[in-house]
């Protein structure tokens, strides 16, 4: 499995708002500077991130973004659930929406995917930003 930039820079972008959490509202502009990451689309990527709550926003000169909750809330998995989907290997995993086959109930190697899938989730939910802010200051 892969993640597409959508996912990666989205986290990177987390874990920005995450060390200046304290701060207030950030602006997507020096999110991007110091992430190194195109404002036009981290627009995009925040616009999914303010759409599944997990960010929120205020206009103007003094506005930008800010966590929903606090960075221990926060975990890994539930920002790349919201910018990538489901992370299921194979649709007929996929707990959110299933997509079965023919062979579905005779399948032999279904329980791979099965946990492979949970082996992921258990990684990327037990995971908060809090967890990487403190891996960034060491």
């Amino acid at each position: 499995m892969k993640l597409s930039t959508r996912g990666r820079y989205g986290l990177r972008a987390m874990l920005d708002l995450a060390l200046h959490y304290d701060d207030g509202y950030i602006s997507l502009r020096h999110i991007a500077e110091r992430q190194e990451i195109s404002e036009g689309y981290l627009e995009q990527v925040f616009a999914m991130l303010k759409k599944d709550g997990l960010v929120k926003s205020v206009r103007g000169a003094q506005g930008g973004y800010k966590l929903s909750y606090p960075p221990e809330d926060i975990t890994v998995g539930m920002i790349l659930r919201t910018l990538e989907g489901s992370l299921a290997p194979v649709e007929c995993v996929d707990g959110e929406n299933p997509s079965k086959c023919s062979r579905y109930d005779e399948c032999v190697t279904k329980f791979i995917w099965e946990k492979m899938r949970d082996s992921l989730y258990e990684v990327v939910d037990s995971i908060s930003l809090e967890d990487l802010a403190l891996k960034y200051k060491k």
